[in-house]
C-alpha cells in the first residue's frame, strides 16, 4: 500500500474515531433515579428511537410536546405537576433545550374522542411528540379493547405519517381492578399496540403495582402512603429518562427493547 493511501486511510480512521468520541461526549449523564422510584424501573429505560424528537433537538434546540388523554397534571411531589417534571428534567439534561408543553388532556376522555382531537391539536401546535395517556377511561366505560386498539393504531400511524413521535402512557393501577377481566384486557391491548407499532409505552400500571406492594411490606419506611402522588412522580421520572435515552438511541427502526419495570 502506498504511503499516500495509508495516509488517507489513517486520516479517515482518525476522523471516525473523533466523531464517535464527540457523540459519546454529547450524551448526557443522567441524574440518579430517586431512591423511592428505583424499584419501579425494572432493568432501566430501553432506548426507543424518537426520530422526530431527535431532529427537533438537533435542528432548533426546541421541542414541542402535545399531551392528550386523561389529564394527570397535578399531584406529583417535590413541586410542579406531572409534565413539568419532565420538562425540567429534559431542559436540565440537554443544555440550551427549550421544551414547550401544550397540555390538552381531558379527564375521562375516551380514546376515540382523543383521536379526533389529536388531529385538530396537532394541526394547531405542530408538535414533535404526543404523550397520550390511554386505556383507563375506555376500560372503565366498557369499551371493547379491539375497538381501542384500532383507534390507537390508526392514530399512531397518522401521527407518524405527519412526522410526529408518540409515547403511550398506560392504565392507572387500581388494586380493586387487578383481577377485572375488562381492565386487564385493555391493559394488554395497549401493550400490544405499542409493541406492534414500535412506540414507547410507559408502564404506569406496573409502577403503581410495585409501589403498592412495597408500601405493604412491614419493614418499609421510605414510601409515602400517598401512592398516587408518588406514582405520578415516578412515572414522570421514567418518562423523562426514556425520552433522554431515546434521543441517543443507536438502533435499527422498528425494534423494541423490553423491560419488566417502568417502560417497554
Amino acid at each position: 500500500m502506498s504511503l499516500i493511501r495509508q495516509s488517507v486511510l489513517f486520516g479517515l480512521l482518525a476522523a471516525c474515531l473523533a466523531a464517535i468520541g464527540a457523540a459519546r461526549a454529547a450524551e448526557p449523564a443522567l441524574a440518579p433515579l430517586p431512591a423511592e422510584c428505583a424499584q419501579t424501573s425494572g432493568d432501566g429505560s430501553p432506548a426507543t428511537a424518537l426520530p422526530n424528537l431527535t431532529r427537533a433537538l438537533n435542528d432548533r434546540k426546541r421541542i414541542v410536546v402535545l399531551t392528550m388523554g386523561s389529564a394527570v397534571v397535578s399531584g406529583a411531589r417535590k413541586g410542579g405537576d406531572y409534565y413539568r417534571l419532565v420538562e425540567r428534567f429534559l431542559e436540565s439534561t440537554f443544555k440550551g433545550l427549550d421544551v414547550v408543553l401544550v397540555q390538552r388532556g381531558v379527564s375521562g376522555e375516551l380514546s376515540r374522542d382523543s383521536a379526533d382531537r389529536i388531529r385538530l391539536e396537532a394541526a394547531r401546535s405542530s408538535p414533535d411528540v404526543v404523550f397520550w395517556q390511554v386505556g383507563t377511561a375506555d376500560a372503565l366505560a366498557g369499551i371493547d379493547p379491539d375497538e381501542t386498539k384500532e383507534t390507537v393504531r390508526t392514530t399512531i400511524r397518522w401521527l407518524k405519517a405527519h412526522q410526529i413521535d408518540v409515547v403511550l402512557i398506560g392504565l392507572h393501577y387500581t388494586p380493586s381492578l387487578s383481577s377485572d377481566p375488562q381492565y386487564q384486557a385493555m391493559r394488554k391491548a395497549v401493550a400490544d399496540i405499542a409493541r406492534s407499532e414500535g412506540v414507547l409505552r410507559i408502564r404506569r400500571y406496573e409502577v403503581g403495582e410495585t409501589l403498592e406492594r412495597l408500601r405493604r411490606q412491614p419493614d418499609e419506611e421510605t414510601l409515602s402512603t400517598d401512592i398516587a402522588s408518588l406514582g405520578n412522580t415516578c412515572v414522570a421520572e421514567l418518562l423523562a429518562r426514556s425520552l433522554a435515552t431515546g434521543l441517543f438511541a443507536r438502533r435499527q427502526p422498528g425494534t423494541l427493547d423490553k423491560a419488566p419495570g417502568g417502560v417497554q
